[in-house]
């Protein structure tokens, strides 16, 4: 095998053989390059410094903010969200600085790009609009029953973007808050106290003064209606076969669904009771019993003795 591809490269040139300019430039980039790697091992430890101060400034803000009794519930996660990305961009503008990027510079910069995101994100702005408009307002807060359009809940989160809602059955809906706060919101947890409504179909031939008195005494018997405003029975329709009744009655909120339905089984149990008859339908018949007259009386003829 030949030796001569494995010999050794010449000998390196020595540093007096090299040209002045060179000479002179070795020791500041030699500088240059222990500062430089110096600013970034302090740079990537104050990155993960400030990472893992904000997530545990974070959480303990979270922490103690849940047990106040002083700050509203709608404002606890938004509260803990803005401690964490305010400690995360005094971490990037300590990284910069660390480099020699000039801060005002720097504020320069994002505020050009922020305008071409927020040209380029319309939609996704306005839900932050949205959102902040939301919580200044407060037309609903978290835990609180809402109704926008066909989706009704509990509120369980109001997000900067989006507001997260649990159904009655039990389904998660997150909802863009530029979608609630541009739309109609009904809010059943606002008021202390709230009407109840149902109505009550009896035969026609139902005295309709005792049928009203009846109901408003089953009312009076129930603890949690409130007696002002009084409750009330309406004439609602008066069908060919049935009358209709419309039931009012005030109650507390807190326990609306639960007095509703007692109420239901009160009024069944009163008209029962008073022996109230329940419309009862009478179907038309399926052939009508009528013959021509010219047969019938055809068939008299035929039938006449002899």
């Amino acid at each position: 095998m030949n030796m001569a591809l494995f010999a050794l490269a010449p000998k390196l040139p020595d540093v007096s053989a090299m040209p002045a300019d060179v000479k002179e430039a070795i020791p500041a980039l030699t500088v240059m390059m222990v500062n430089g790697a110096v600013n970034f091992l302090i740079a990537v430890l104050i990155l993960i410094a400030g990472w893992v101060a904000a997530r545990w400034i974070s959480r303990w803000v979270h922490d103690l903010i849940d047990r106040s009794h002083y700050i509203d519930d709608t404002l606890k996660p938004l509260i803990s969200n803005f401690a964490r990305y305010g400690i995360l961009a005094v971490t990037v503008v300590a990284v910069l600085t660390q480099f020699g990027v000039q801060t005002t510079s720097l504020i320069a910069l994002l505020g050009a790009a922020g305008l071409a995101v927020g040209l380029a994100l319309q939609g996704t702005l306005s839900n932050v609009a949205s959102g902040v408009m939301l919580l200044i307002l407060r037309p609903f807060r978290v835990y609180e029953r809402i109704k926008v359009g066909e989706v009704a809940g509990t509120v369980r989160e109001i997000g900067l973007f989006r507001t997260e809602i649990v159904t009655e059955d039990g389904n998660f809906v997150s909802i863009p808050n530029a979608t609630l706060f541009s739309g109609t919101i009904i809010n059943s947890s606002r008021e202390t106290t709230r009407r109840t409504h149902f109505t009550v179909e009896i035969d026609r031939s139902e005295n309709i003064d005792a049928v009203q008195k009846n109901i408003l005494e089953a009312l009076a018997r129930e603890p949690r209606v409130l007696k002002a405003p009084a409750a009330t029975v309406e004439v609602d329709m008066l069908g060919p076969i049935s009358t209709t009744l419309t039931v009012h009655a005030w109650v507390h909120n807190s326990s609306y669904l639960a007095t509703l339905s007692d109420l239901k089984k009160r009024v069944r149990e009163a008209l029962q009771g008073a022996d109230v008859a329940a419309p009862v339908p009478v179907p038309p018949p399926a052939v009508a019993p009528w013959t021509p007259q010219a047969e019938s009386g055809k068939q008299l003829e035929s039938k006449k003795p002899n």
